[in-house]
């Protein structure tokens, strides 16, 4: 059976989520626009840096942090950053961004995975429109940007007695 194009393009997110060199959680991700690979990204310590795989350590294991928290102690840039770095906002304006987790100690696919708050506002300002996310093989979740966009700026409405 032909697998979707979705699930073409969160395949190949997941390869290059091979790649990743974290030892907590192996994300790869792809930019696709016009039913063109415009961009990959995995994973991993700054260019010329050493790898926490190499190293055989993730500082924010050592220090007890929870997933999703003080990711400013990661050594790592994120599979969506590595990807809108290699494009240019050109060819992101109106694209998708496919993004594969894998739990790199289980090898499982990560649920309910989404970019963290840096990432989002990176895939914002790259102009993406929409992000898919693989929740496990024929499964997945798609975002459309806007919406990311139209609850962050309710939410500062909201809070700052806009409303």
């Amino acid at each position: 059976m032909r697998p979707s194009k979705e699930e073409y393009y969160l395949n190949i997110a997941s390869q290059v989520a091979e790649r990743a060199t974290c030892l907590r959680r192996k994300f790869g991700a792809i930019i696709v626009k016009d039913d063109q690979i415009i961009s990959t990204g995995y994973v991993g310590a700054p260019r010329g840096t050493i790898n926490c795989c190499d190293l055989g350590q993730c500082p924010r294991e050592a220090a007890n942090i929870p997933p999703g928290e003080r990711y400013e102690l990661c050594r790592s840039v994120h599979a969506e950053a590595n990807a809108i770095i290699h494009a240019s906002r050109f060819d992101m304006l109106g694209a998708t961004l496919y993004l594969a987790c894998i739990d790199a100690k289980t090898g499982e696919f990560t649920p309910h995975t989404r970019p963290c708050k840096m990432c989002t506002r990176m895939i914002i300002n790259a102009g993406i429109e929409r992000v898919i996310v693989r929740e496990k093989p024929g499964e997945y979740t798609e975002y459309l940007v806007a919406d990311w966009v139209w609850e962050n700026n309710n939410h500062l409405m909201e809070n700052s007695g806009g409303y």
